[in-house]
């Protein structure tokens, strides 16, 4: 083979060693969300019988059985009326509470996941429409944002507790209750977050394009429509799905003082009033993923709107 080949061929690239090495790690490790998720288990697994230690003794004792490592142990992950259930009871008492009745019972943990769903999606969908119409009369309008901008700051120093009850007698005496009363308070609190990314994002596009669009005549709205509103959305999904979370957890906070009989706040305060930890822990637990599920509700949107606006969610 002359020079003028070799110097043509091709040359046979073999990978390092340690190169094979982090390329395999990076695909049989897992993720380190899921290892984070495996460490709290394990440790809320070994937590559990440190905590039940004084009702598995008084147990074994008063049933004259030994009282061994083994036993306080397993009695500890098998305890009936568990300080802290393992998590394999809370997994058996979802398990139980949401197939052992009809969805329609209020035994049914899925009757409750329902009612504080659909009270967060209204909720969450109330705030939105009130922080943008916020939120544009506070870009458009200086005047607006001098008298309003701080008072909205100075609400939000309000404990979430405190707007609860208040809204509930006020409600209460127009006659407005249940899932309209729940989604009130809800959009009371989610719609901040939403306010404050939208402001920034309508205010995020270049001044040269606003003064090019002012050159061919645009008014206010047709910049709103056409630049501004485009401009704020990636600030506006990384808001809702705060926004989203947060309304879970409104909506609970909502059915606390309203004596609530369904969503997974009653059943917070049916744990708590009979000493149930493991209703409790299983709603809290249920509102955990009910919020998990709204998040990927909210970034599954942020994909479809990107994509059919052809950018990148």
């Amino acid at each position: 083979m002359t020079e003028r080949a070799l110097a043509v061929a091709p040359t046979l690239c073999i990978p390092k060693p340690r190169t094979v090495v982090l390329a395999l790690a990076r695909r049989l490790v897992p993720p380190p969300a899921v290892i984070a998720f495996g460490l709290l288990i394990l440790a809320w697994t070994i937590a559990a019988p440190i905590v039940n230690y004084d009702r598995v003794r008084e147990n074994l004792i008063r049933s004259r059985e030994p009282v061994t490592i083994g036993a306080l142990i397993s009695g500890g992950w098998s305890l009936e009326r568990p300080v802290l259930p393992a998590p394999h009871q809370i997994a058996a008492d979802i398990w139980s509470s949401s197939t052992s009745a009809s969805v329609t019972s209020r035994r049914n943990l899925l009757y409750h996941v329902w009612a504080t769903l659909s009270a967060s999606v209204c909720g969450l969908a109330g705030g939105l429409a009130l922080g943008a119409l916020l939120a544009v009369l506070l870009v458009e309008f200086r005047l607006f944002e001098a008298a309003v901008l701080p008072w909205l700051v100075a609400s939000q120093t309000i404990p979430t507790l405190a707007i609860a009850p208040i809204v509930v007698v006020l409600l209460g005496r127009l006659g407005v209750g249940g899932l309209a009363q729940k989604a009130l308070i809800d959009a009371l609190i989610v719609f901040f977050p939403i306010t404050l990314a939208l402001i920034k994002g309508l205010r995020s596009p270049d001044s040269s394009m606003l003064d090019l669009m002012r050159t061919y005549a645009a008014g206010r709205l047709e910049i709103l429509i056409k630049i501004r509103l485009p401009a704020a959305l990636p600030f506006l999904f990384p808001a809702l799905k705060v926004a989203a979370a947060l309304s879970v957890v409104a909506t609970i906070v909502a059915e606390l003082p309203t004596g609530a009989e369904a969503g997974l706040g009653a059943r917070i305060l049916v744990g708590s009033y009979t000493g149930l930890m493991l209703v409790l822990w299983s709603a809290l637990v249920a509102a955990s993923l009910t919020s998990a599920f709204l998040i990927g509700a909210v970034t599954l949107c942020e994909r479809v709107v990107f994509g059919a606006l052809g950018g990148r969610a």
